[in-house]
């Protein structure tokens, strides 16, 4: 019960990550605010929680959304403990040299605007409360190209340095801030980034799913509470000596060429082996 007496506010709140971070919150003791644009699920998340959780709609491209679920948060528990900036979803898929300013600004507000936004309009609530601890949702994408489109990428970037800096400006309150950077997890929002029909979406995710457990040292797919574990940790006293960081849960994919975990796969330097082989042949 790590979180007993706590209340914590958790964006994109419904399904993914953000519904198992809800449901592990609630497990260890803490109050939960839950916000999500889907009012459908994030009521059928609140009735089945035995009121430790409760549901505000909230899109987070809304400023006065983003303070009102705050504001609620605060009235309904008396402050905020525990942040968790996560709502997001694919943004704009277009490449550098073709997309336009209204894609890339829909983007950059989704996903980083917004948590800049959550830490402004929490932090007021925070303020006092022993332990405080803020937790953005960052990506693997924002370290390394290749994993996302590119507005995706740079707002995820932005994420983990925002998560930096910010943390400076929040140490004197006495607040943490960090950031976690998935992999490949099992949510909703690779089929609903490749505009999938909603008929084809389960499908999809699987495919998608079963695809990721080749493409990483960790032979499964990640899975939602494999992030909600990493949230609670750094959200955790035992937490206590970590800020301003970024942790990368992705099952090893970023730690270097296929080739290093799997003996089937072309390395870099075998492909220029082949390459000259040929040429010489």
């Amino acid at each position: 019960m790590r979180f007993a007496g706590k209340t914590a506010v958790i964006t994109g709140a419904a399904s993914g990550i953000g519904k198992a971070t809800c449901l592990l919150f609630a497990r260890e003791g803490a109050t939960v605010i839950a916000g999500d644009i889907d009012e459908v699920g994030g009521a059928e998340l609140a009735e089945t929680s035995n009121g430790k959780i409760f549901f505000q709609r909230t899109d987070v491209c809304s400023v006065d959304d983003i303070k009102a679920l705050m504001d609620f948060a605060a009235e309904k528990t008396g402050g905020i403990d525990v942040v968790f900036n996560n709502a997001g979803a694919g943004g704009a898929r277009e490449k550098i040299d073709e997309i336009d300013a209204e894609g890339w600004d829909r983007t950059m507000n989704l996903l980083l605007r917004s948590v800049a936004m959550g830490v402004r309009y929490a932090v007021p609530h925070m303020i006092g409360r022993e332990g405080a601890s803020i937790v953005n949702t960052a990506s693997i994408a924002g370290i390394s190209a290749g994993f996302s489109p590119t507005a995706y990428a740079v707002a995820k970037c932005g994420v983990i340095h925002l998560t930096k800096v910010g943390a400076t400006d929040l140490a004197r309150h006495n607040i943490r801030m960090n950031a976690i950077c998935p992999g490949f997890i099992q949510t909703n929002i690779f089929s609903s980034s490749l505009d999938v029909p909603p008929e084809k979406k389960e499908q999809a995710n699987q495919i998608i799913f079963e695809i990721s457990k080749h493409t990483q040292p960790v032979k499964r797919g990640g899975e939602p509470d494999d992030i909600a574990n990493m949230v609670a940790f750094l959200a955790s006293k035992e937490a206590g000596f970590i800020t301003g960081s970024h942790f990368v849960v992705d099952g090893g994919i970023t730690t270097g060429q296929p080739s290093s975990w799997n003996e089937d796969a072309p390395g870099i330097f075998d492909s220029l082996q082949a390459f000259v082989d040929a040429a010489q042949g």
